[in-house]
């Protein structure tokens, strides 16, 4: 199914003009290593299935679906016998869609649908995967235009999922909407302006909660204080730039927000448990 790998760096080759591509997979094969930049999406149809995503490991069964977020180093492993759908898209194009930023760091690294852990939500996006499947292999127009409008329901089912939690905040039912509006447009507008000087005071300001108050909501929502959800926006982002060798790490840290080289390093080691010069090495393998 690896094509064209590059050390551990795959290049997906789309067919066509098409910026989208699945298998339907029955090969007794295993994966190493790798990383792309498209989504991935597994969904096992026959026996189980193990991907292993920096460093987590998933063992699907059938009808489990895994999203592996763009830049995730993954290995893949199959059984002696076995189906399963692998689909790959560019999700680039995507970004200018509002909110659709958030919804995708939702799921990194990975995130893995279930029937038992996500009832309200497996049937819809099992469904939803073997009609991108239908699309993919017949031959109507707009396949492709089908395909991704079927793939941002796919985020925006996950992304509503998570807002949404019962227990997201602790709060009266009148305030859950309006918080959950609220703090998807503050995880967006983060995402967008993570290489800025962003304090916790002037966000929490311009969205009209005191400080504290603030911080709390804000680690309901999200799982994480402001600023680890910041750091880890900037580190996602220095990800990208160190990819490129041209580009100095001291370039890299100034490009993404960190006043320092040194608070650039210790945060990139507490996100990603190397230095940023050997999480250049590793994708330069």
């Amino acid at each position: 199914m690896i094509e064209s790998l590059n050390g551990i760096h795959e290049t997906v080759n789309f067919s066509n003009d098409s910026t989208i591509i699945l298998y339907d997979n029955i090969k007794n094969e295993d994966y190493p290593i790798h990383w792309h930049t498209p989504i991935e999406i597994l969904m096992p149809l026959e026996n189980t299935y193990k991907a292993i995503c920096n460093d987590i490991v998933f063992d699907l069964n059938i009808g489990d679906i895994l999203l592996i977020a763009p830049g995730t180093l993954h290995s893949l492993y199959a059984p002696a016998k076995g189906r399963r759908l692998i689909f790959q898209a560019d999700v680039s194009l995507l970004n200018s869609i509002k909110e659709c930023e958030s919804a995708f760091s939702l799921i990194s690294p990975a995130t893995l649908i279930t029937p038992e852990a996500a009832s309200q939500i497996h049937e819809t996006l099992f469904q939803l995967m073997m009609e991108i499947y239908d699309e993919y292999t017949g031959d109507a127009i707009l396949s492709d235009a089908s395909i991704y409008s079927k793939l941002i329901r796919i985020f925006v089912l996950i992304g509503r999922t998570h807002a949404t939690d019962s227990d997201k905040f602790e709060t009266s039912q009148n305030k859950q909407q309006e918080y959950v509006e609220k703090f998807m447009g503050i995880c967006d507008y983060i995402n967008k302006h993570c290489t800025e000087s962003l304090s916790l005071d002037d966000v929490a300001e311009m969205v009209g909660f005191s400080k504290y108050h603030f911080s709390r909501l804000f680690k309901q929502f999200t799982n994480n204080s402001f600023y680890k959800y910041l750091n880890l926006r900037r580190i996602m982002y220095a990800e990208k730039l160190l990819i490129d060798p041209e580009m100095s790490v001291t370039e890299v840290a100034l490009l993404c927000g960190f006043n320092s080289i040194s608070s650039f390093i210790r945060m990139f080691k507490i996100c990603k448990n190397c230095t940023p010069t050997e999480f250049r090495m590793m994708y330069r393998q």
